[in-house]
């Protein structure tokens, strides 16, 4: 399961050194739920070696802001360093996310 992460517990997460995967969703966005069970699996599948969470950008908005999502779902991919390195915006398949998963990994 993906975590959920919030605009205070941001910098802590991206601090722990690791890739990072958040995807950006609402409750009420329906392509989100579309999108947000790949997530948890992508979240079991690299437990350990990529942070994998969800921010919910009705409840949180300063991270959203920071990162100029628009529109949702937006799943965004850090390198260990905290660098954005690519940005997925819509509905994506689980291929193109497992794919830019082991991106992060290479």
């Amino acid at each position: 399961m993906a975590m959920q992460i919030t605009d205070a517990s941001y910098d802590a997460i991206m601090g722990e050194g690791k890739p990072v995967i958040i995807d950006f969703w609402a409750t009420w966005c329906g392509p989100c739920q579309m999108v947000g069970p790949m997530i948890d699996e992508l979240a079991s599948e690299y437990e350990g070696r990529i942070i994998v969470g969800k921010i919910d950008v009705d409840a949180n908005q300063d991270i959203p802001i920071r990162y100029g999502i628009r529109n949702i779902p937006t799943i965004l991919f850090f390198n260990a360093k905290g660098e954005m390195v690519k940005k997925l915006v819509g509905v994506q398949n689980k291929a193109d996310l497992k794919k830019e998963a082991e991106n992060l990994l290479a």
